[in-house]
C-alpha cells in the first residue's frame, strides 16, 4: 500500500485550511452503487423488528415484554448492542434520505428505551445482561479485568459506548430533543458510578474493551460544557495504548484492533479540545502507521481481528479471517476527522479506498447482508449476514456505513467549496445560495460534469480534489467548455474563482491506468487497481462446489469456513510483474472489466478466458482473487511445490482437529465459553497466550466425541512452571514446562485416558489449567483437540 509517511512530503508549502462538513441533509445521492446501497440498507433497517432490539433493554429494566430479544450476540452476552447501533443507522438514514419511517422506528426506539432508563433509575440504559449487580462490584471498587471481559461480563463498556453513541446520533443528527436528554442523564450516572473510582482502578477497567468511550464523552463536552465530560474523557482514555504512540513508536504488533482504534479517535478529540497537541499527534501519527504500514489495498486491517507484525503480511495471505469490517469503518471516522481539521487531500486518498473497496464491497447488492471478514487468501470467499440471524459487530457498524456516504462528497469554508469525492450526488449550500449536481459514471467512464443549478451573489471559489491516481493531463479543468487555468491555493485540489450563474457547468476528466500495488512488506504479492478501484479475479477451484454465503446463527457463523483454495489452483504472476501489469487489457463494454493473460501461470483446471478483472465491490457470491502471487521464471516450480507441500501438511492436520481454541483472542474464547480467576493474556513474538496464578477454562466442542488428544502450544521461556491440565473434572497431566530447546515454540500432545472420554457431556469437553502453588499455569499458546493419528501430518 501506498506509503502514508512519504506523502508528507507533499504537504510542504501548503498551510493547515481546516474546512466543515455538510449536514447528510444538504446532500443528495443520485444514482449509481453508493445510491443503491444505501436504499438496500433502508430495506435492511425497516426489517429489523424493534420489539426484539428494546428486549435486552426492557428485561434489565425488569418491565415484562411480549417480544424474544434476537439470538447470536444478541443474547450471548452482548445483549443490546445492535439496539445502540440502530439508534446511530436510523438518525444516518433519515438525514440522507428524508425517510419518515426512519424517522418513526427511531421514535419508537427511544420513547421504548426511555420508559427503560427511568425503571432502572439514576439515569442508567443498557442491556448488559445482570448489569445491575455489575455495575454495583465496580462502583465499590471490585474490578476484576481481562481483555474481553469485565467482572465476568463480555465487554459492558464496549456495549454501553453503542448506546451513548446512538443517543447523541439521534440528538444531533436527527435533532430529537428527547435523545438529548436520556444522553445527559446517562453521562451523570457514569460519573457518579466512577466518582469513587481512582484514575488507577479506571484505567483498570479499560484494560477490558471499551469502544470509543473518551470518544463519545468528549463529543457529550461539546453538547454539555459544564458538565465536566471533558475530564472524563480524559480518565477514560486509555495510557497503556496512548504513552507509546506519544513517543511516536509502533506497539500494536498482535493488539485487537478495533478495540484500539476508536480509542485513538477520543484520544483526537480530547486533544483537540483540550489543546494538547501531542494527544493529537499520537492519533496523527497512528494514522500514518496503520495507513502506510498495515493496510491492505482494500484498505483494511488486521487477520483474526488483531494487528499482525508489519514485517510479515503471511498470514494476511494464508488466514480465512483477513481485514475485518469494524476497523475501516473506524479508520474511516478518523481519517475524516484528520482531513476535516486540516484539508489535507491525502486523509481523503485512503478514505476513497477504503469506501470503494471494504465498506461498499461489504453489502450484498441484492439482499443487503453484511460481510464480517474480507479474506485476502486467494481462492477463498466471504459470509454475509442474515437480517435476523446475525447480529455481530460487523453488522452494528454495518447499518451505520451504507447510511453515510455523502458525509464527505463536499466539505467547505466561508467562501470556498470542496468537492471530494466523485460520486453522483446533489449539493444544496443554503447559506450560499449555491445549488449543484455533480454527474458521472466513474469508475465505469472517466468524465465528471458539475452543473450550477442556482448561482452565487459574490464569489465564491470551487476546488476540486486531485487525486493521486489521475492523470495530471486529464485534469484540465474547463468551465462552459472552455478550458480554464486552475489555481492551487489548497493541497491537491484545483481551485477556480468566481461569481457562479445558473447554467455554468465545470467538466473535467478522471483518466487513469491499471497499476500494482505490493504488499507493504514487500513480499511478492500484488494487487491490481484502477484509480482507486481495487480489481478482482472470481475463481472456481472446485468442480460444481457449492458455497454457502449466507451465515447461520452460529456463534462464530460470521466465517467462511469452508475448504481453502490449494495453491496449485491459484493463477500466479510469472515472472517481471511489470509484464503482467502491461498485459492486463480494458474489456469492451460499458462496465469496467479487465483481462490479463500474458505473464501469467494459470491455476489447475483455470482456463485463459477466466481471469477476467473486475472491481471488487461488483463480486459477491464467489471465491476470489484479489492479490496475486508473483514467482521468477527459474524458481516456479520449486516455490510452487513447497507452497503445495505446506498446504498439504496443513490440510492433514486440519482434518484431524475437532476444534482449536487461541488463547488470548477474544472470538475464540468467547465461542468456547472461557472463565477463569487471577489470569492475564497478552501476545510474544507475534504468538497470543494465556496463562493464570488462579486457573482457567474452556469448553471444546467434539459433539461426535472424535478427540483423543489435546495438543498444546508452549513457548520456552516459561520452563520451570508448574501446573495442572483437568478435562471433564478429572487429572489429564500434572506438568512442569521443560523446553525442549533454548527459545521459540513447541507443542506437547496429551492422551485423553477413556475416563475422562467418559465423563465427556453431549457438547464436548471442559478443559481447565491450574496452577500449582506459588507457580503459573502456562502460558498456552494454542489448544487442538484431535483425532488418533492415521498416517503422517
Amino acid at each position: 500500500m501506498w506509503r502514508a509517511l512519504v506523502l508528507l512530503c507533499l504537504l510542504v508549502g501548503y498551510k493547515v485550511q481546516a474546512v466543515e462538513p455538510f449536514a447528510l441533509s444538504q446532500v443528495q445521492l443520485e444514482g449509481g452503487p453508493f445510491l443503491h446501497a444505501q436504499l438496500k440498507n433502508i430495506d435492511y433497517l425497516l426489517e429489523l423488528k424493534p420489539e426484539r432490539l428494546l428486549a435486552p433493554y426492557l428485561n434489565e429494566a425488569g418491565i415484562e415484554t411480549d417480544s424474544p430479544a434476537y439470538g447470536n450476540w444478541e443474547s450471548s452476552g452482548l445483549d443490546g448492542h445492535i439496539g445502540g447501533h440502530y439508534l446511530s443507522a436510523l438518525s444516518l438514514g433519515y438525514a440522507a434520505s428524508g425517510d419518515k419511517r426512519l424517522k418513526q422506528r427511531l421514535e419508537q426506539m427511544l420513547g421504548v428505551m426511555r420508559q427503560a432508563q427511568l425503571k432502572q433509575g439514576k439515569g442508567y440504559l443498557g442491556g448488559i445482561p445482570d448489569g445491575g449487580a455489575m455495575w454495583q462490584q465496580i462502583r465499590a471498587g471490585n474490578i476484576d479485568a481481562d481483555l474481553f471481559s469485565l467482572n465476568q461480563r463480555w465487554v459492558p463498556f464496549y456495549n454501553l459506548h453503542k448506546v451513548f453513541a446512538g443517543l447523541h446520533d439521534a440528538y444531533v443528527i436527527a435533532d430529537i430533543e428527547l435523545a438529548g436528554l436520556m444522553l445527559n442523564e446517562l453521562g451523570q450516572w457514569l460519573q457518579e458510578l466512577v466518582s469513587g473510582l481512582t484514575d488507577a482502578q479506571i484505567q483498570q477497567l479499560l484494560i477490558t474493551e471499551h469502544g470509543g468511550m473518551n470518544d463519545v464523552l468528549a463529543d457529550m463536552h461539546r453538547l454539555f460544557p459544564q458538565q465536566g465530560y471533558l475530564q472524563l474523557a480524559r480518565q477514560f482514555s486509555h495510557q497503556q495504548i496512548l504513552e507509546p504512540l506519544l513517543d511516536n513508536q509502533d506497539r500494536l504488533d498482535g493488539l485487537h484492533a478495533n478495540t484500539q482504534i476508536p480509542k485513538i479517535i477520543g484520544f483526537l478529540k480530547v486533544g483537540r479540545q483540550s489543546g494538547e497537541k501531542s494527544w493529537y499527534q499520537a492519533a496523527e501519527y497512528f494514522w500514518n502507521v496503520v495507513t502506510g504500514e498495515r493496510s491492505v489495498s482494500i484498505g483494511g486491517n488486521s487477520v483474526r481481528e488483531h494487528f499482525h507484525a508489519s514485517d510479515d503480511f503471511s498470514d494476511m495471505i494464508s488466514d480465512v479471517e483477513g481485514p475485518e469490517t469494524c476497523n475501516t469503518y473506524n479508520m474511516q471516522k478518523l481519517s475524516k476527522l484528520l482531513f476535516l481539521d486540516s484539508g489535507y487531500s491525502r486523509y481523503l486518498d485512503y478514505y476513497e479506498r477504503a469506501m470503494y473497496n471494504h465498506i461498499l464491497s461489504s453489502q450484498h447488492p441484492q439482499h443487503g447482508g453484511l460481510v464480517y471478514f474480507t479474506p485476502m487468501r486467494p481462492g477463498h470467499y466471504r459470509k454475509y449476514s442474515s437480517v435476523h440471524d446475525s447480529m455481530w459487530c460487523c453488522v452494528g457498524s454495518g447499518i451505520e456505513n451504507h447510511s453515510k456516504y455523502a458525509e464527505l462528497i463536499y466539505a467547505h469554508d466561508d467562501n470556498e467549496l470542496l468537492v471530494n469525492l466523485f460520486i453522483p450526488s446533489r449539493l444544496n449550500w443554503q447559506q450560499q445560495g449555491l445549488q449543484l449536481a455533480l454527474e458521472t459514471r466513474f469508475p465505469d467512464e472517466e468524465d465528471v460534469q458539475l452543473n450550477i443549478q442556482s448561482g452565487t451573489d459574490k464569489a465564491l471559489r470551487i476546488s476540486i480534489r486531485r487525486p493521486h491516481w489521475a492523470k495530471d493531463a486529464a485534469l484540465q479543468l474547463k468551465i462552459n467548455g472552455e478550458p480554464v487555468a486552475a489555481e492551487q491555493q489548497r493541497q491537491g485540489y484545483l481551485s477556480i474563482t468566481r461569481r457562479w450563474q445558473a447554467g455554468d457547468t465545470i467538466r473535467f476528466s478522471l483518466a487513469t491506468a491499471p497499476r500494482l500495488e505490493q504488499l507493504p512488506d514487500g513480499s511478492d504479492y500484488y494487487s491490481v487497481l484502477y484509480g482507486p478501484v481495487v480489481l478482482a479475479s472470481k475463481m472456481s477451484p472446485f468442480e460444481n462446489e457449492k458455497l454457502e454465503f449466507i451465515a447461520d446463527n452460529s456463534r462464530m457463523g460470521h466465517i467462511a469456513d469452508g475448504p481453502v483454495c490449494p495453491p496449485e489452483a491459484v493463477p500466479m504472476i510469472l515472472g517481471d510483474a511489470q509484464g503482467f501489469l502491461t498485459s492486463i487489457a480494458r474489456l469492451p463494454g460499458t462496465k469496467l472489466a479487465f483481462s490479463a493473460s500474458q505473464s501469467l501461470a494459470k491455476g489447475e483446471g483455470i482456463a485463459s478466458e477466466q481471469v477476467q478483472l473486475i472491481p471488487f465491490f461488483r463480486l459477491h457470491d464467489s471465491r476470489y482473487q484479489l492479490y496475486w502471487p508473483q514467482f521468477s521464471e527459474k524458481d516456479y516450480r520449486q516455490q510452487r511445490q513447497q507452497a503445495q507441500d505446506i498446504a498439504r501438511q496443513q490440510q492433514q492436520l486440519q482434518a484431524r482437529t475437532v476444534d482449536q481454541i487461541n488463547p488470548g483472542e477474544q472470538q475464540p474464547e468467547a465461542e468456547h465459553d472461557f472463565a477463569g480467576e487471577q489470569t492475564g493474556a497478552g501476545v510474544n513474538q507475534g504468538q497470543h497466550w494465556r496463562d493464570a496464578s488462579g486457573w482457567f477454562g474452556y469448553k471444546l466442542r467434539d459433539h461426535e466425541h472424535q478427540g483423543r488428544i489435546l495438543r498444546l502450544r508452549y513457548f520456552a521461556g516459561d520452563s520451570g512452571r508448574r501446573f495442572r491440565i483437568m478435562m471433564n473434572g478429572l487429572l489429564l497431566a500434572e506438568v512442569e514446562l521443560s523446553a525442549p530447546q533454548q527459545d521459540g515454540f513447541y507443542e506437547q500432545d496429551y492422551v485423553l485416558s477413556e475416563e475422562i472420554l467418559k465423563r465427556a457431556d453431549q457438547h464436548g469437553h471442559s478443559l481447565r489449567f491450574v496452577a500449582a502453588k506459588d507457580s503459573i499455569a502456562g502460558g498456552i499458546y494454542g489448544i487442538r483437540l484431535l483425532t488418533e493419528k492415521v498416517g503422517s501430518e
